[in-house]
């Protein structure tokens, strides 16, 4: 039977269903096994191998089958030439930084970013390595603007922000680094491809971690890089073989799993925050609500343009309460788990207290303390009535 060929002519379910899979050769199997091997079969004559290539399977640090697979689905969803699958989103992070950069470059990214980020660009490369970095409010295109410099390689954003919910204009900031030279990466994971799709957008770089909505189960860890295959062989080699940050064959096979329903999934947890977001605002003991799908949000107008399918599945608020109120608050809850992580088909929530070190780069409305909610896939009558109740122990209705 012939490869079958899931190209852009046909729709973003179908790809999600059927790229990167194929009938495996040897068994029949409508589904690719997992190959766990960390090794392969070398050709008549291997004495002229690169051993540090990444275009045929001899090692799996170099590159997997599964990862390959995988891959391939994840480039067609983003609407980007290559991608690079690493074992986590902070490794895809971390790879694309230390592949493009080098000592006296500068960079400006966002100032609500995933902590990840802000070590990495604040302290650690900064420190270690002698890269430039500013932190700029990338919803503001002028302090964007004010920030280039002439040595600026990268501008990072991450849309919708970690954790308040804030929305940076993608195609407005690509058109702005490239007329100054820059190229521009975009952290994607709280929206997924199904509801934004940067590199559609102009970016050059779309980063993910897949351990959130893409994998969706929370049972698997994977990153990945997606753009133009000259800059990703380059972070293939560098930050994936010479670093070492390989997904392992299980995981990818698990991501590549979960995502066959990404859309399906998808359209329940949009579907799920706006009618939670709205139940929020209605509750005299919140003290604000973030999310881009609100009418309100600051940056409504933005996510309108570029997150064509949805707003995502989380947000974040506050409670007219102390410290305590919030632990006791979450103690109360039946249905929704309290931990990190987000894109899981459980509603997880997190207490983000008035200690976090970022916190002067909030809006001043988080200084206090609140929580961050990654909207399940449940019922959302179940999802609203486990916070009512608890609101109502609480004394906060």
């Amino acid at each position: 039977m012939a490869k079958r060929n899931f190209d852009d002519e046909f729709g973003f379910q179908t790809r999600a269903v059927h790229t990167g899979n194929d009938v495996d050769s040897e068994t029949g199997a409508i589904k690719r096994p997992i190959t766990m091997a960390n090794s392969y079969e070398l050709p008549y004559d291997p004495s002229d191998l690169n051993w540090s290539s990444a275009g045929k399977n001899l090692y799996t640090r170099n590159g997997g089958s599964n990862q390959q697979y995988l891959q391939e689905k994840l480039a067609s969803l983003e609407g980007g030439e290559d991608c690079v699958v690493l074992a986590s989103g902070v490794a895809a992070l971390s790879g694309l930084f230390f592949a493009l950069l080098k000592s006296g470059d500068h960079v400006v990214f966002s100032s609500v970013t995933y902590i990840a980020v802000y070590r990495l660009l604040n302290e650690l490369l900064k420190d270690k390595f002698g890269v430039e970095t500013t932190i700029v409010d990338t919803t503001d295109i002028e302090k964007v603007k004010a920030a280039i410099r002439p040595n600026t390689k990268l501008i990072h954003i991450e849309t919708p922000g970690n954790p308040t919910l804030s929305i940076s204009d993608i195609e407005k900031i690509a058109e702005l680094a490239h007329a100054n030279g820059a190229l521009l990466s975009v952290d994607n994971t709280f929206a997924s491809p199904f509801n934004q799709r940067p590199i559609e957008l102009g970016a050059d770089f779309t980063v993910e971690s897949l351990t959130k909505y893409i994998n969706g189960h929370g049972d698997a860890m994977g990153g990945a890089i997606i753009g133009k295959k000259e800059y990703l062989d380059i972070i293939r080699a560098q930050s994936q073989i010479n670093l070492g940050a390989t997904i392992s064959p299980f995981n990818a096979w698990l991501i590549m799993r979960g995502s066959v329903t990404l859309p399906l999934r998808m359209k329940q947890h949009n579907e799920n925050a706006l009618k939670v977001a709205r139940y929020l605002k209605t509750v005299k003991g919140v003290s604000f609500v973030a999310y881009p799908g609100l009418e309100d949000h600051p940056n409504h107008d933005v996510a309108v343009k570029q997150m064509k399918n949805g707003f995502g599945g989380v947000l974040s608020f506050g409670l007219k309460a102390d410290h305590d109120t919030y632990n006791r608050f979450v103690t109360h809850l039946k249905v929704i788990t309290s931990a990190v992580s987000l894109g899981h088909d459980e509603s997880l929530i997190v207490f983000l207290g008035e200690n976090d070190e970022r916190q002067y780069l909030y809006p001043e409305e988080f200084h206090n303390g609140f929580f961050r909610f990654s909207v399940g896939i449940e019922d959302a009558e179940d999802i609203i009535e486990d916070l009512r109740q608890a609101f109502e122990k609480e004394k906060l209705l």
